[in-house]
């Protein structure tokens, strides 16, 4: 995972999308990491460059000194838009997040194409709660504030039961943060008020809140979203803190429609070997392109890598029309009625890490046999099953 330097910290970055797209920020919540984006970069990146980065000893980024404030965080996006070279990004914050897009927005409105703020407050009405949890943490650690955050908090219990897995998942994350880290950051939520800061963001903004979340309900979202001039408020039903998680879809649908309002399709120069090679590696991984690279013929399989890395992974690839999620169905399905198995197998390497998942994958190949024939979709089945164990062999 690339990490970058900016005040005095290395932060681990996940970028993901065409170098050319318009930058998408992510920023992530007290105890979670950017990992916790994950499927809502799946739904945007290709039309997007999604960015998600690791807060100040949170995920893989290293610890630090910091002021307790939100200031201190919004100051460290900054400094990982300057050292990414972006001037000006839509901005997507939840929680801590949200108070960091919001501050930073209020701060840098220049910055700040569109601004969208999950399951977070204006202000933070009672701070004892925060700084007594900060005390905790620093003695006790962070096992049992993250059994109490789990669940009901950040996730309803019916998401739990359903989807024990990707709950354990979170909560692994959450208690392996750096204990002083976290103190920090939720003293700097305990002290949090940007009342006075609300009146200075044009950016178009929305408001995304759960239903049942407990710690920034719906009524807490309207205050916020009614002190941002022309924000719009959604609430999503059945779903807790987390709900870019729990109800990915109905977030990402959301989301995509209000940054869509403000979409500019500009003319692509043509795609460079270096764009391209980006994008492939985005998708099917370090190890595996370097290895195709390696294998690839040397001074007479030069010019067709060229041209297979700027015209299918620079030009078409590097094109944001479609998300690449939805590229890598689209591959697939045209490679499986192409009988292509090589290719195929390959691209479903790139599909799991483009957010498609066992299921869409099996539904992918039955839909296309019902129109490519039988014949057709037992190959395809019989590649996925071989592509999947050869993916599981590498973990």
């Amino acid at each position: 995972m690339p990490t970058i330097a900016a005040n005095g910290i290395e932060f681990a970055v996940d970028i993901r999308g065409p170098s050319g797209a318009p930058p998408l920020v992510f920023v992530h919540a007290l105890g979670a990491s950017k990992e916790s984006w994950r499927e809502q970069i799946a739904a945007f990146a290709g039309r997007y460059r999604c960015i998600a980065y690791d807060s100040r000893g949170h995920g893989e980024t290293t610890p630090g000194p910091m002021v307790p404030h939100v200031a201190a965080l919004a100051d460290d996006l900054r400094g990982v838009l300057d050292a990414l070279g972006i001037a000006r990004a839509a901005i997507v914050g939840i929680s801590v997040g949200g108070m960091t897009a919001q501050h930073f927005a209020a701060t840098h409105p220049e910055r700040v194409e569109r601004l969208v703020l999950i399951s977070t407050t204006a202000k933070t009405m009672d701070g004892a709660p925060f700084r007594q949890r900060a005390a905790d943490v620093r003695v006790n650690g962070l096992d049992t504030v993250a059994r109490a955050t789990m669940t009901p908090r950040w996730f309803t219990d019916a998401f739990a039961a359903a989807n024990p897995g990707r709950v354990e998942d979170v909560r692994r994350r959450f208690v392996a943060t750096d204990r002083e880290s976290y103190a920090l950051a939720a003293e700097a939520v305990g002290g949090f008020d940007a009342h006075h800061l609300l009146g200075r963001i044009t950016a178009p903004t929305l408001v995304v809140v759960g239903g049942k979340d407990p710690g920034t309900p719906p009524e807490v979202a309207k205050d916020l979203a009614d002190r941002i001039g022309g924000a719009t408020l959604v609430v999503i039903p059945d779903a807790g803190h987390q709900v870019a998680i729990e109800a990915a879809d109905a977030v990402a649908a959301y989301v995509g429609a209000f940054l869509d309002l403000g979409r500019q399709v500009e003319e692509r120069a043509p795609a460079t070997f270096e764009e391209g090679l980006e994008n492939r590696r985005a998708v099917l991984g370090d190890a595996y392109v370097d290895g195709a690279l390696a294998k690839a013929g040397g001074a007479f399989g030069a010019p067709w890598q060229d041209f297979v890395t700027r015209i299918a992974w620079g030009e078409l690839w590097g094109d944001p029309a479609l998300r690449w999620r939805e590229r890598s169905m689209l591959t697939l399905a045209l490679l499986m009625v192409l009988n292509r198995e090589e290719e195929f197998r390959l691209h479903v390497r790139g599909a799991l890490r483009n957010g498609v998942t066992i299921t869409e994958l099996q539904a992918l190949i039955r839909h296309a046999a019902g129109y490519a024939g039988a014949a057709a979709g037992n190959n395809a089945n019989r590649w996925a099953i071989a592509a999947l164990a050869e993916l599981e062999g590498e973990a």
